[in-house]
């Protein structure tokens, strides 16, 4: 598969290196020289390495784009209609009305497109997936998201959009419904125009989902939780560790009664989530499967972010059909 990379910024390296040994015949573009002189450093042909992404394209069969979220619905939009399968890196856009034009490109058009949720790949969803379908923890009470820690703001949009977008994405494959309401409070502390700091409720059906995202945490939280009725449990993406506990309530005579019950420790491993999710990507741009994320999926996910926006903006609950 030949395969344009757009963008070679630190996330577009780490791109870089997975499609690379993936196997695939890679071209690369990007407005820097500096970059550019990176990716031929790193094996690809100068001949193969432009500033222009628009003049590689007729060489490449699929697109990667790893560039800043504003810069999405351009280039997207270019590759799709040219005919190339096209892997856009979360968010989808930076707008919904962007997100929209885009969802209408690619269904005209019959196009390839698959959104960049790495959480869904990662070895620790695969076990809560299986443990969800099977009903042990009986129903879902609710469930919790992190996302935070002290690191260098993102300069194209706020922190609900770049970290509190991978639990929208997760609760709603994993809950199996979209919210219906959002309700949120987002905080700009630094002055610079955009959110850093997020707490956000979602309303999935009768679950409620809250998500933190943030800057400032001085340690590092990548973990979620996932409470019901017969059992619960605790993963950490970072460790790449699941407790699951048989912990209980039960009414007795003198009232409700918590009763500890015993904990079971997973340790998983697996392919890297980045690794799988662009394996998945190839075989949908080589049309053996469909995309794993599609354009439906990371449009639901912005919507979820404007509704979140729009519930701190106005102080109240947020319906996602106001969003549209």
């Amino acid at each position: 598969m030949r395969v344009l990379l757009v963008g070679l910024g630190r996330w577009g390296e780490k791109h870089l290196r997975v499609l690379s040994e993936l196997g695939a015949e890679i071209w690369a573009a990007d407005l820097s020289e500096q970059r550019c002189a990176l990716a031929v450093r790193s094996g690809i042909a100068p001949d193969r390495v432009v500033a222009d992404y628009r003049l590689a394209l007729r060489h490449v069969e699929a697109v990667d784009v790893v560039t800043p979220a504003d810069s999405h619905l351009a280039i997207a939009d270019a590759c799709v209609r040219a005919g190339k399968a096209c892997f856009v890196e979360k968010p989808l856009t930076a707008t919904v009305a962007d997100g929209r034009a885009l969802a209408t490109i690619v269904r005209e058009s019959r196009g390839v497109l698959q959104v960049g949720h790495i959480f869904r790949f990662h070895p620790v969803t695969a076990v809560l997936r299986e443990r969800l379908a099977s009903a042990e923890l009986g129903p879902i009470r609710y469930a919790a998201g992190r996302f935070s820690g002290f690191k260098r703001p993102r300069t194209d949009v706020g922190v609900t959009m770049t970290d509190a977008i991978h639990y929208f994405d997760l609760f709603t494959e994993l809950l199996g419904q979209p919210p219906t309401t959002v309700t949120a409070v987002l905080r700009d502390h630094l002055g610079r125009g955009m959110d850093d700091w997020s707490l956000t409720t979602l309303e999935c059906g009768a679950v409620s989902a809250v998500v933190e995202a943030g800057y400032f945490s001085p340690t590092t939280h990548r973990d979620c939780l996932f409470i019901g009725e017969r059992a619960s449990i605790a993963a950490d993406f970072g460790t790449s560790v699941l407790h699951i506990s048989s912990n209980r309530h039960v009414a007795g005579p003198g009232g409700w009664e918590a009763r500890e019950g015993p904990v079971e420790t997973v340790k998983v491993s697996g392919p890297e989530p980045l690794r799988a999710e662009l394996e998945q990507f190839l075989r949908a741009a080589a049309h053996e499967a469909p995309p794993a994320v599609d354009v439906g999926a990371g449009l639901l996910a912005i919507r979820i972010v404007e509704a979140a926006r729009r519930s701190s903006a106005l102080g109240r609950r947020v319906s996602l059909d106001e969003i549209d």
